[in-house]
């Protein structure tokens, strides 16, 4: 039985939000985010975030493999989703020029970029072993995930 998205994303939200009500630490926030989208999006092989430091993206809390730890602005799926501060939703990381490959069995990653204080502080990655794996409702899912972390770090 196919999933409903949209419903998934909705439950996820309420949780994400449930976690983070009152807390504003960074890391502790990002550590119960990657965490509850490890144990709920299915056929994901690394949930995480990456944060901006001076001119480069730095590994923050995760879930998944060893991850490469500084990806340079402008470099692979999240640097370009960092330096463009846009969304990318990438069908098939291969077909991706630059694509870094942390994990050589991902094959499908969605990343969004969150901000504090009205500046942008780094990246949601998702990756996945499947080709085609995220979506336009994926993504928007997930915008609503970031836009509940931003809300909850003021």
């Amino acid at each position: 039985m196919p999933i409903d998205k949209s419903q998934l994303y909705r439950e996820i939200n309420q949780q994400a939000q449930a976690l983070m009500e009152g807390e504003k630490d960074l890391i502790a926030n990002l550590a119960n985010l990657s965490a509850l989208l490890w144990m709920r999006l299915p056929d994901i092989n690394w949930a995480g975030f990456y944060l901006l430091k001076e001119d480069q993206l730095v590994l923050g809390p995760f879930q998944g493999k060893p991850a490469c730890v500084r990806i340079p602005m402008g470099r692979g799926v999240c640097g370009t989703a960092a330096k463009l501060e846009t969304p990318q939703l990438v069908r098939d990381v291969h077909e991706f020029e630059g694509h870094i490959a942390c994990d050589v069995a991902s094959n499908s990653e969605v990343v969004v970029p969150f901000y504090t204080e009205g500046r942008l502080a780094g990246v949601l990655d998702i990756d996945s072993p499947s080709v085609g794996r995220f979506d336009q409702q994926d993504l928007q899912g997930l915008l609503t995930v970031v836009e509940s972390l931003q809300v909850a770090l003021g």
